[in-house]
């Protein structure tokens, strides 16, 4: 293998308890006027008093857009703009959980550049650098603080679509353990659940050709030994505590794990990317409404077996850094521990196990997979060549709840 190798994580990324408090010298080295994306019940919090009046405090101007809706729906990002613009702001800050941070993204990319945010869907369409993005996560899961990608909802399309572009990789990301605490259960499941698919995604996504117009043409390039290390150190992480935060969520060090292990794994698949299970839940998720985090992670276990056969060392590898004690086996017998350890987490802590069970009329089954293999973006990282008749397969396996036909 060949030391190829490609990175973009933000310029700047500090974590730590309480790290948020240093929010004012961050965002003071970047503008003073901050447009701050948040939802409504984020905003009402002490947590979010505490950060508006340590960037009052720092002399940072602050507008309050607190209006934030799950998945970004398209029109909503054209009223954040025209409600910021008045103000001038110079830096965004997107404060809560990934669609906060997706808004961030979005509303710095049109107050920069103008235009609508359909001229910017698919790679490399944004022209230049935005007004610098400062991402402080609230939740553990998306990754997008570290991420090149914002995801929206647009009604005059059946999937969420995507703007991928390094210049939406925030300027300074803010990773405080202590800003998750409150995080239900339930969130705290499907967020680490993402999590831990991104990563795993990441890992075991292709290796390309290393030619140097890789990384100049594409936004996702394969795994790299770069992206190995984030994606092996994610899954290490929420390997041994993504159980612990959902049983209790008042254990500080299994909070920290988490979201380090989201930061992780944002800082491999932004460059890496993700595959088959992230394509599967793109019209998966149109069809049932149903969580991001939760529809790729009933998926994981049955990619991961699909797989197996074409990434047996990472899988591997993947049963070692899940600390399973079967050292010195063959890696065979590691990959199969290895996808029934994620297959145990995650009916621990309550993710779906079917297709199913999430919501999915039967009779949709082929044209989910017709639209998952359409996209190519995805299909291409994947580790084993991916076809309809195999995706039919793989999403009907998913459906049954039969690990052993997604072979």
């Amino acid at each position: 293998m060949g030391l190829f190798a490609a990175l973009r994580p933000p310029k700047e990324i500090v974590f730590g308890k309480g790290q948020s408090d240093a929010i004012g010298a961050i965002v003071a080295r970047h503008g003073s006027r901050a447009l701050v994306c948040t939802d409504s019940r984020f905003s009402s919090t002490a947590a979010f008093s505490r950060i508006s009046n340590t960037l009052k405090a720092a002399g940072i101007m602050v507008h309050v857009h607190d209006r934030v809706a799950p998945d970004v729906p398209y029109e909503s990002v054209a009223i954040c703009v025209e409600e910021a613009r008045p103000f001038a702001p110079d830096v965004v800050i997107g404060v809560g959980g990934g669609s906060c941070l997706d808004m961030a993204k979005c509303a710095s990319l049109i107050l920069t550049h103008g235009g609508a945010l359909r001229d910017y869907y698919g790679e490399f369409k944004v022209p230049g650098p935005i007004l610098p993005v400062i991402a402080v996560p609230t939740t553990a899961g998306t990754g997008s603080e570290a991420t090149p990608v914002a995801v929206i909802s647009d009604s005059s399309r059946t999937l969420k679509v995507g703007i991928s572009s390094p210049h939406l990789i925030p300027a300074a990301a803010i990773c405080d353990p202590n800003l998750t605490m409150s995080c239900p259960p339930s969130l705290t499941a499907i967020a680490g659940a993402d999590a831990l698919t991104h990563a795993i995604e990441a890992f075991t996504a292709a290796r390309r050709s290393a030619d140097a117009e890789l990384a100049q043409r594409h936004v996702f390039v394969g795994k790299s030994v770069l992206t190995d290390h984030f994606a092996l150190l994610a899954i290490r992480l929420l390997g041994r505590s993504l159980e612990r935060a959902y049983r209790d969520g008042a254990d500080e060090d299994a909070r920290a794990d988490v979201m380090m292990g989201a930061l992780a794994a944002g800082c491999a698949f932004g460059t890496a990317g993700t595959a088959a299970a992230h394509a599967i839940q793109y019209p998966v998720g149109a069809l049932t409404h149903t969580p991001h985090g939760l529809g790729v992670a009933t998926m994981l276990p049955y990619v991961m077996t699909y797989n197996r056969q074409a990434c047996l060392q990472e899988m591997a590898e993947i049963a070692d850094a899940l600390n399973l004690a079967i050292g010195g086996h063959a890696a065979e017998e590691k990959a199969d521990a290895a996808i029934a350890e994620v297959a145990r987490l995650f009916e621990a802590i309550g993710i779906t196990p079917t297709l199913a069970k999430l919501g999915l009329p039967e009779d949709k089954l082929d044209w989910t997979a017709e639209q998952a293999v359409g996209i190519e973006r995805l299909i291409k990282n994947n580790p084993r060549t991916i076809d309809l008749a195999a995706m039919k397969r793989l999403v009907r396996a998913a459906y049954d709840g039969d690990l052993s036909a997604a072979r």
